[in-house]
């Protein structure tokens, strides 16, 4: 089953719809029109029939050259999460309780973890 297609991100107060641009198998993309944001979706069964399901996004943009201000050059980043669970032993349920629970942790106090995290602090 796929995600609802199209896909649409918010950044920095703009709104960009990712139109799906590949799907094969457990594997989807969805893509801006200028190619500058992609979300992937993947899931895979890893060692010991561990299951791999990826949620990531692809970052792009055109910013001043460090090394020669003149010039223009592309820069990327990726954030993504992945939920790596045993065969046996977790249901849907605790596997979103578990994610939520991370994910209040990650957004308390306006993103104040993930502000240290990217800032360098562990």
């Amino acid at each position: 089953m796929a995600l609802t297609d199209p896909q649409s991100i918010t950044i920095s107060g703009t709104t960009s719809p990712l139109p799906r641009t590949f799907a094969e198998g457990s594997e989807s993309a969805y893509t801006s029109s200028d190619g500058l944001i992609k979300l992937s979706v993947n899931h895979s069964q890893v060692k010991q029939g561990r299951l791999r399901h990826l949620l990531r996004i692809d970052h792009s943009k055109i910013t001043a050259d460090p090394f020669k201000p003149t010039d223009n050059v592309k820069v990327n980043m990726a954030c993504y999460i992945v939920f790596d669970v045993p065969p046996a032993g977790y249901n849907n349920t605790d596997v979103l309780a578990v994610y939520t629970g991370f994910k209040t942790l990650f957004t308390a106090t306006s993103d104040a973890l993930i502000t240290k995290v990217i800032g360098g602090e562990s």
